[in-house]
């Protein structure tokens, strides 16, 4: 496995991973399939979202398949320019417990370091422990939770906000 910086060359696979993340773990997003289906011209779009300046994505490969992806959002605000959001973090259940999920938080992590973040937050939802397990593995802890943050047809999800320190 190995993780790389994606770009918008690499748009369609990004494309096609998230549709399988909101397909197989729907409750870890807030887009649904059904919206991101309906987005008009999706691989131009996606291809300008991995060239943004102010976000970064990452992606695994296992044999030469995109197979995870991380963001890293930069805060604009001039007083928030310390601290970064991660987002959009999906490993796919085939390669799960191998490593990969680990690789990409690092790389993010290490990039994040490089361009001077010094604070990195993130939020999960409660029921997601695997996630929570790997967040907590590499440095970050949790620094509240969200009852109800986010309303489903007929349930409420709760969601753990962590942060994570990088200097």
């Amino acid at each position: 496995m190995q993780v790389r910086e994606l770009n918008g060359k690499d748009a369609a696979d990004y494309y096609e991973l998230r549709l399988e993340a909101l397909l197989t773990n729907p409750d870890a997003f807030l887009t649904t399939y059904v919206q991101e289906k309906q987005r008009p011209d999706p691989i131009p779009t996606t291809a300008d979202r991995l060239d943004n300046d102010l976000s970064r994505t990452f992606g695994l490969f296992s044999d030469g398949k995109l197979s995870g992806v991380v963001t890293l959002v930069k805060e604009t605000h001039p007083k928030y320019l310390h601290k970064a959001n991660i987002v959009a973090m999906y490993v796919t259940p085939s390669i799960r417990g191998s490593g990969g999920g680990e690789m990409l938080m690092n790389e993010v992590m290490q990039f994040a370091k490089a361009i001077r973040i010094e604070l990195l937050h993130l939020s999960v939802v409660t029921e997601n422990k695997a996630a929570k397990r790997l967040y907590a593995k590499v440095g970050f802890k949790t620094y509240g939770t969200e009852k109800h943050a986010v309303k489903l047809e007929k349930r409420y999800l709760d969601e753990e906000h962590m942060e994570c320190f990088l200097t």
